[in-house]
């Protein structure tokens, strides 16, 4: 199964600052890693057990939520075909 990779860089939510947590993606101003929502709510967490167990608010959860919600229904970009270049074009 693939998995959609997201520009976290596009979220205002969010920042990577290097040598904080390893460059990780984490809420901003913050130490809490985006990715412990997502695995918090894939085990069964409701955004509210997540707000008192991490110091962070309910915007910052749902602007997260929300650019992932967006940024995977937004349709793949094109790319124009390749062309195909043989010995006999060049």
């Amino acid at each position: 199964m693939a998995t959609a990779t997201l520009d976290w860089s596009q979220c205002p939510a969010v920042e990577s600052v290097p040598g904080r947590l390893s460059g990780a993606w984490v809420f901003r101003d913050t130490r809490m890693p985006v990715s412990a929502v997502f695995e918090n709510i894939e085990a069964g967490a409701t955004i509210e057990e997540i707000i008192e167990q991490f110091d962070i608010t309910r915007e910052q959860i749902m602007d997260v939520l929300e650019f992932a919600a967006r940024s995977l229904d937004a349709p793949p970009s094109t790319h124009p075909p390749a062309q195909t270049v043989d010995a006999h074009s060049v």
